[in-house]
């Protein structure tokens, strides 16, 4: 099994919550602009592309359960009768604890908790995954 305390992981803070804890996978950091195709008359040899809107892919954050596990189960429960958007910090961290990239993303809300699947006669790992959607990312934050 690897030891997670020697790879690279993720430290996620939201602003009102306080720490999410460490994960060990991030997928979804990612800004897509649509492309506006302009074809102006006279002019046959191109075609002006203009930026459009901005996308933004959610945030799934994945790790083995582990004693915040609960406090994210409860923050996204909290959810339930009213979605509060926070702003939040994720962080890289080398295997000594030190930040070695971080991203600030703003209007941050959980839409999706998985839980593990639970099999006494296996010897898998609890997993948890997160999914976070948000409104893109702060200055400085990328």
């Amino acid at each position: 099994m690897p030891d997670f305390a020697l790879a690279l992981r993720f430290h996620v803070v939201i602003d009102d919550k306080g720490s999410l804890g460490s994960w060990s996978k991030c997928d979804g950091l990612t800004v897509e602009y649509e492309v506006q195709e302009y074809q102006e008359g006279g002019q046959n040899d191109y075609v002006h592309r203009l930026p459009g809107r901005c996308k933004y892919q959610n945030i799934k954050l994945t790790r083995p359960l582990d004693k915040t596990s609960a406090d994210v189960a409860s923050w996204v429960g909290g959810q339930r009768q009213k979605v509060e958007r926070s702003n939040a910090e994720i962080a890289v961290l080398d295997p000594a604890g030190e930040v070695v990239a971080k991203w600030n993303l703003r209007g941050v809300f959980p839409v999706k908790w998985t839980g593990p699947s639970l099999d006494a006669t296996g010897n898998q790992i609890a997993i948890e995954t997160l999914e976070l959607a948000h409104n893109g990312f702060l200055a400085g934050g990328l």
